[in-house]
């Protein structure tokens, strides 16, 4: 069992959580748990321990998920720090990539646009606002802000905004002033510029 012994990762959530008794306030943490237990069970040596664990994560998996509304599966690749304020409505695809210090809101929805399609990667200390969606293979860069309701169907650089439906993307101060479009949006000579 020196599997279970430290999570460094684990560890980091719970610092981003800065709560004394976070489980009897926060309901979005028992999925962070679930989520990181299930990784660890994944860790263990092949044998009737690990077989055992599996069963009983999927099972909690499910109650949890039932419970709270969050669906962290144990297959998606998630950084240290992950912070979910409130709870309800969280999906994220199995196969989706999450940086390090990453901050997700209720109805946030990380995922394909079609059946066996491309899933989003998401950088590092990325904050999703409530009911955010980030659809199909886009790439979504470090310290990127995702704001309440949007739809992000395209990709969004390091340090940007992306608002709307579907999103635009506000390229952070200093570096551009202007506002990015989504390249269908744009006219033929803006979208010869971005090669």
């Amino acid at each position: 069992m020196s599997h279970f012994s430290h999570d460094s990762d684990w560890d980091a959530d719970l610092q981003r959580y800065a709560l004394r008794r976070p489980f009897l306030k926060e309901q979005s943490i028992w999925a962070v748990w679930t989520y990181r237990f299930g990784r660890r069970v994944d860790r263990m040596p092949a044998g009737f321990g690990r077989k055992l664990l599996t069963s009983f994560y999927w099972l909690w998996f499910r109650l949890v998920e039932t419970a709270v509304g969050i669906s962290l599966p144990k297959a998606a690749v998630i950084g240290p720090g992950l912070r979910i304020w409130h709870f309800g409505g969280i999906f994220l695809h199995p196969e989706v990539r999450i940086g390090a210090n990453c901050t997700l809101r209720q109805g946030v929805t990380i995922g394909n646009r079609i059946a066996d399609g491309a899933v989003p990667v998401i950088g590092n200390d990325v904050d999703f606002g409530a009911y955010a969606q980030v659809l199909g293979g886009v790439r979504i860069g470090n310290g990127c802000q995702i704001g309440a309701m949007s739809v992000v169907l395209c990709d969004v650089p390091d340090g940007a905004t992306a608002v709307g439906v579907p999103a635009r993307v506000i390229l952070k101060k200093g570096v551009q002033q202007h506002v990015a479009l989504a390249p269908e949006e744009m006219n033929k000579e803006s979208r010869e510029e971005l090669v």
